[in-house]
């Protein structure tokens, strides 16, 4: 199985795959719309240029049905990236998130459903963002997993999740692949309901189907344009322009960051394993760095003189904490982190000191989620 179609093969981690792909010896066709907001134009995009000579590249949308009829021709295996990913944006840009997410995955299944076709296994980017929280443990009652934080507590301050029987605060836990679906966001429902289509329809039809996922990526490559999306992105830019960074609630809010490196070899291990047919499978580095660490090394390596605040302000839909149990990872794939997150972040500093500054348009995406009740 040597074809291999990629959607959002042109994004962040698709490029990077398309590369590693290549280099092991894969055909690669990328079904890809460029999307502005990722890539600003197609002369100027970076990650676009990486693969267009390596790939049969298609400019189509994962909405178009024709589309997906030209993408899957001949090809023997689908990774399906092509996502919207702006957790906040999601909750107001309900019928976009719904119909790339959702309907584009339809649109997929059916294709495979009417369509002659060779495909043998499909593998879906999904989100931790399905958990929500995540899994907590309280001292006296044990194992629990919480739902979205009251917003009197985090208008007075208090941000972290409480047992459900004592109101005492509860620890996270690493969170595994049998935890409770909890999404808090738009973005969250979509993502499930992509895990939950492929695995029902992949057993229907008889092709291996596997779920990954990912925890927050970052590395090289990252779309420094998208205000949207991606905590190191956004506080480079910021930095870069020399715009102070506002931090949400106290700043201990966490978050497991996973390199691009391990991603992509994760990525091609569940290619290339059959084990994990079928299964679902965290990808992460199961550690967890919280928001205000992130924005003092970020300026401590861009040696900025902007400051850093606290606000106590909190957007809804935020989670407190959440980060991955990789040991069914460990188990089936033989997949372990190796990048260490501040090994990581320099390379990733390393990277943006070589690109142009962009404008900073984070203030523009943050009046949008106030002027939609979404900032507290």
């Amino acid at each position: 199985m040597k074809k291999i179609l990629i959607t959002g093969g042109a994004g962040f981690i698709g490029s990077r795959l398309t590369e590693a792909l290549y280099q092991k010896g894969y055909t690669i066709t990328i079904l890809d719309n460029l999307s502005s907001q990722i890539h600003g134009s197609r002369e100027n995009s970076l990650l676009y240029h990486r693969v267009k000579k390596i790939s049969n590249f298609i400019k189509g949308d994962v909405r178009n049905k024709d589309d997906w009829k030209l993408a899957l021709k001949d090809n023997d295996i689908i990774i399906h990236l092509a996502s919207l990913t702006g957790t906040g944006q999601s909750m107001y840009e309900i019928d976009e998130y719904n119909e790339v997410n959702v309907m584009g995955t339809s649109h997929l299944l059916s294709s495979l459903m009417t369509s002659k076709h060779q495909v043998k296994k499909i593998i879906v980017a999904s989100s931790r963002a399905v958990y929500g929280e995540g899994k907590y443990k309280c001292i006296d009652h044990g194992i629990q997993f919480p739902n979205k934080r009251l917003e009197l507590d985090m208008k007075n301050g208090q941000f972290n999740n409480k047992c459900l029987e004592c109101s005492k605060i509860i620890d996270p836990l690493p969170t595994d692949e049998t935890a409770r679906i909890n999404p808090s966001s738009i973005y969250a429902i979509t993502k499930y309901q992509q895990e939950a289509m492929i695995m029902l329809m992949g057993d229907y039809l008889n092709i291996p189907s596997v779920i990954l996922r990912y925890q927050n990526v970052y590395g090289p490559g990252q779309s420094l344009i998208n205000p949207y999306t991606g905590i190191l992105s956004v506080f480079s830019t910021r930095l870069l322009n020399g715009n102070n960074i506002e931090v949400y609630e106290d700043g201990l809010e966490s978050r497991d960051f996973i390199y691009i490196d391990d991603v992509i070899r994760a990525t091609i291990l569940s290619i290339e394993k059959d084990q994990c047919n079928g299964e679902i499978l965290n990808i992460g580095s199961g550690s967890p760095v919280t928001v205000n660490e992130v924005a003092k090394l970020l300026k401590k390596l861009y040696n900025s003189q902007s400051r850093i605040t606290i606000n106590g302000k909190f957007r809804l839909g935020d989670i407190r904490h959440n980060f991955a149990d990789i040991s069914k990872s460990n188990r089936l794939l033989g997949f372990y982190p190796e990048t260490l997150f501040e090994q990581g972040i320099k390379n990733f500093v390393d990277w943006v000191q070589t690109q142009d500054i962009y404008e900073d348009n984070y203030e523009k995406s943050l009046k949008e989620l106030d002027e939609k009740g979404f900032i507290k």
